[in-house]
């Protein structure tokens, strides 16, 4: 069937009317002097033109056959056939490649390529598998660069998603089965129902993880987070080690092979070695294990301190480090500055401190003024749901560049906000911890919002990081069901596109040559004729 892919560049065809205009242009005579008696043949040569034939009528439509031709091409045609329907797809995680993990399924993976199934990888292009892939896999486990250009350390399930409607918008009709590992990492959530005459089967790799994850370090120890994860949970544990001296590797009992080093800018730093991580794994910074916090309250904020104080008191807890927290109505040495400065003052922060904040403090601001009554509840899943905390008064945030909410009210407002600058950020708060304010002080939950603030959510290197090693099975009952196709509906049929523009270009060119030959003939015998 022929189709057009840009059916408006057909208005090019109005081009023909440009040979039609020049060949009745030529039709015209030339400027006759009247000599002697030719005077009166005027009249006549008149009459010839008023009487217009069309001449070398085959040339015309030649030169209006070559118009039309790269009309045609411009408007971009096609030739749409009818593909023959296949027996079926089964598509591969590259993950799975070369664990094994096919060993159970691979007679019957081989019963259906011999009825005609297509066995493909579940990557970008939808690749069929080599047969030399196909036999290393069965041999057992191959070399480590056999399968480097498909296999991913982080296979992403939302990428599936994507893979497999790929796959069912490229072979309609066609029955696919899809073989995933059961890692539940990458898992995006809920997703659209999957297409009809699809069989998702998620195969448990068997093998378990041991990582860095993160380090803090006193001057003579280095306190590290091992994450090891199974198929049935992820776990934590802190180990504490001797801080070796640059250059060497870090001792302790049950660690993987781990070296401390400095980085080129002189942080600290702890790269995993061959046999710990994947090669090329990023080095884990070592930041410092214990947290210094100062609360600047004037005597009108010394109720409001007591609370933040028993709230920060509350939530070091879960801090991996010890907490030094002072409660003054003065400031410390800006040589030896805290790492949190919690603000509770109606006056300006001081523009050195607020210089030390690209410099790696985190500053808290509380709002100046009285503030106006806006009744409203505190959305927060840290906060139980037995006691919300309700918001009788707010103030209007400042407007800053690049700052994000991390606390909201019921209507969606920005109630404290995050503004990263450099190495640390300014959180401004909508509210103060007095009662006059809101509940918040006598909440409960309190203590867990400020660790979220003191430490954030795993984002960026660290969530990549847990991500690449968590190995905990995905439930199948999460998996979306396929959609049933509806009663009496025709399965769709798969067509292949025929491109016919380079083939009519070539046309083009062809009949140019002629049109050129046959001008050239033509003109040579009416000047002979003449």
């Amino acid at each position: 069937m022929l189709t057009l892919t840009t059916p408006s560049a057909l208005l090019a065809l109005l081009g023909l009317l440009v040979p039609l205009a020049i060949h009745l242009w030529n039709r015209r005579p030339g400027r006759e002097v009247a000599v002697g008696s030719l005077r009166w043949l005027a009249a006549g040569a008149n009459r010839r033109l008023r009487n217009l034939r069309l001449e070398q009528l085959g040339l015309l439509l030649l030169r209006a056959l070559l118009l039309a031709g790269l009309a045609v091409a411009v408007a971009g045609p096609a030739w749409w056939q009818p593909r023959p329907a296949g027996r079926g797809q089964v598509l591969v995680s590259p993950a799975l490649a070369g664990t094994g993990a096919l060993a159970t399924w691979r007679p019957a993976l081989d019963s259906l390529r011999r009825r005609g199934y297509a066995l493909r990888w579940l990557s970008r292009g939808l690749p069929l598998v080599a047969a030399t892939a196909w036999r290393a896999d069965s041999l057992g486990p191959p070399s480590p660069g056999a399968f480097a250009s498909l296999a991913s350390p982080t296979p992403d399930t939302a990428a599936y998603y994507d893979r497999i409607w790929q796959a069912a918008d490229t072979f309609p009709g066609q029955p696919l089965r899809v073989l995933t590992p059961t890692r539940l990492a990458g898992q995006p959530g809920t997703q659209r129902r999957l297409p009809p005459g699809l069989t998702w089967q998620t195969l448990p790799l068997g093998t378990a993880a041991e990582w860095l994850q993160a380090a803090t370090g006193t001057p003579d120890s280095l306190y590290l987070v091992l994450g090891h994860s199974t198929e049935r949970q992820t776990d934590f544990r802190l180990v504490r080690a001797a801080r070796p001296q640059p250059g060497q590797a870090v001792a302790g009992r049950g660690l993987p092979a781990l070296r401390y080093e400095l980085s080129q800018q002189g942080g600290p730093r702890v790269q995993p070695l061959a046999g710990a991580a994947p090669a090329g794994s990023a080095p884990v910074p070592v930041r410092p294990a214990r947290v210094r916090a100062w609360v600047y309250a004037p005597p009108a904020y010394a109720g409001e301190a007591r609370y933040l104080r028993a709230a920060l008191r509350a939530a070091s807890v879960g801090l991996p480090g010890p907490l030094t927290l002072t409660v003054a109505a003065s400031l410390p040495d800006t040589a030896a500055a805290p790492d949190w400065l919690f603000w509770l003052s109606a006056a300006p922060v001081p523009a050195a401190w607020r210089g030390r904040v690209r410099r790696g403090l985190h500053l808290w601001q509380a709002p100046a003024g009285p503030g106006t009554a806006d009744t409203t509840l505190l959305a927060a899943l840290e906060l139980p749901a037995a006691a919300p905390a309700t918001l009788w008064r707010r103030a209007r945030l400042p407007a800053a560049a690049g700052a994000a909410a991390l606390w909201t009210d019921a209507q969606g407002r920005a109630v404290l906000t995050r503004q990263a600058l450099g190495q640390g950020s300014i959180y401004q708060a909508a509210i103060r911890l007095t009662t006059t304010w809101s509940t918040l002080p006598d909440n409960p939950g309190l203590p867990a919002l400020l660790l979220g603030v003191l430490r954030p959510a795993l984002a960026g290197a660290e969530l990549a990081r847990w991500q690449a090693y968590d190995q905990r099975r995905l439930d199948p009952a999460q998996l979306p069901l396929p959609r049933r196709p509806a009663a009496g509906a025709r399965p769709p049929v798969a067509f292949r596109l025929l491109d016919l523009r380079p083939w009519l270009v070539l046309a083009v060119v062809l009949g140019l040559a002629l049109e050129r030959w046959l001008a050239r003939r033509w003109g040579f015998t009416s000047t002979s004729l003449a």
